[in-house]
């Protein structure tokens, strides 16, 4: 199976299963307990690495299909700030931008991985990734980000993926099949067809990306806000790592590590 080394961290291969943490710079999150001010930042991503956390994912705009529209220029502006108050820690940093212009700034800075939800549409933000030669956390999508409809869809957009990759020259990539309600055309139930079928993304010979933290299919469970999903985010962790998955992005380091720790236990003994 493919690796992908992330400033001397190997993801995939057979690697152990690694951990993502998230910080939200955005207020207007989906989960409000995400948000960090800037100030708090460098605490909040020291305290995520002590917990367990291999890579910080950082995010400046809420990227939910009813979340208000923010200015690239704010997006910019959140992102350099925190960026600026991570530089010379050595904590492993990816950057959660689809615009071109905000990853320009990010570049200028000590990141580790592009995180990519709309799997290098944009051929600028592709040439930029390449030129960079970062690694890159790419989502499934066809035409615009998170638009897979079906199970098949989300296989044909992998595979889209891919090919954009390819025709830019990226070829250190870990795949994202882009789990959530990213449109108003999509459904819950894809989202649990998703996850049934994971282990069938393994078919691309890429690492994989399970990123489920308190998404709303979970709330259908008990039908619980953001707040109230995190015995169901962790349930879904450990099938996910079951399943092949070969990192884990979520909010909730801490109890996610333990859920990890277990499965690799089971997968040793199998």
């Amino acid at each position: 199976m493919y690796r992908c080394r992330v400033k001397g961290l190997t993801i995939g291969g057979g690697a152990p299963v690694r951990l993502m943490g998230v910080i939200n710079c955005s207020p207007e999150s989906f989960f409000s307990a995400s948000y960090s001010p800037a100030g708090s930042i460098h605490s909040r991503a020291c305290t995520l690495v002590e917990q367990g956390a291999d890579i910080i994912d950082i995010g400046a705009r809420s990227t939910a299909p009813h979340a208000p529209s923010l200015p690239a220029g704010e997006e910019r502006l959140r992102m350099k700030r925190a960026l600026s108050s991570l530089e010379g820690s050595g904590i492993r940093v990816s950057v959660d931008t689809m615009d071109r212009s905000v990853l320009e700034a990010c570049l200028t800075y000590d990141i580790a991985l592009v995180n990519d939800i709309s799997g290098l549409l944009d051929p600028g933000y592709a040439s930029l990734v390449e030129s960079s030669g970062l690694p890159s956390l790419l989502m499934a999508s066809i035409r615009a980000p998170g638009d897979p409809l079906s199970l098949e869809d989300v296989h044909l957009a992998l595979s889209m993926v891919e090919t954009r990759a390819h025709a830019a020259g990226v070829t250190e990539y870990i795949l994202d099949p882009g789990i959530g309600l990213w449109r108003e055309e999509r459904t819950t139930e894809l989202d649990w067809e998703i996850c049934r079928h994971f282990r069938d993304f393994s078919a691309f010979n890429r690492p994989l990306l399970a990123a489920v933290s308190r998404k709303t299919f979970l709330g259908t469970i008990g039908n619980r806000p953001p707040e109230g999903r995190l015995p169901a985010s962790l349930a879904m962790a450990m099938f996910l790592v079951c399943q092949g998955a070969d990192i884990v992005r979520t909010h909730d380091v801490a109890e996610t590590r333990d859920v990890i720790a277990v499965a690799e236990k089971l997968r040793r003994r199998a």
